[in-house]
């Protein structure tokens, strides 16, 4: 078995337009998701991220306000992942509820340990 990380992109929009009720259901469906792949044994690990943030650069000399990322890039939450392969990782990828609510992609990437980088 390997680690994956999903990395979240969008949806952030159309989540926003739904009325406090509706953000609740969406939300309980994606503890149903992540509570399923918990008991399957993929889940390890997953939060929401913040909007807001800092981006470095330079080694420090310049720190901006950001992600300055367009609304269907800007990377909402991850979730690290185990599975036999990047194949079934990306199968298991594609019950995700960002679907729902137009979210752009989930991108789903190997987490290597350092001997193997």
């Amino acid at each position: 078995m390997s680690n994956f990380l999903y990395l979240f992109r969008g949806g952030d929009e159309s989540f926003n337009k739904l009325s406090q009720e509706e953000k609740q259901a969406h939300m309980e469906v994606w503890g149903q998701w992540m509570g399923d792949l918990r008991e399957k044994g993929h889940l390890l690990d997953g939060l929401p991220l913040a909007a807001d943030g800092k981006v470095v650069e330079n080694r420090g000399e310049v720190v901006t306000n950001g992600p300055f990322a367009e609304g269907a890039e800007m990377v909402g939450g991850y979730l690290i992942v185990s599975a036999k392969n990047l194949d079934e990782a990306v199968e298991i990828s594609k019950g995700c509820p960002i679907f729902d609510y137009e979210g752009s992609n989930v991108e789903v990437r190997e987490i290597l340990t350092m001997e193997e980088h």
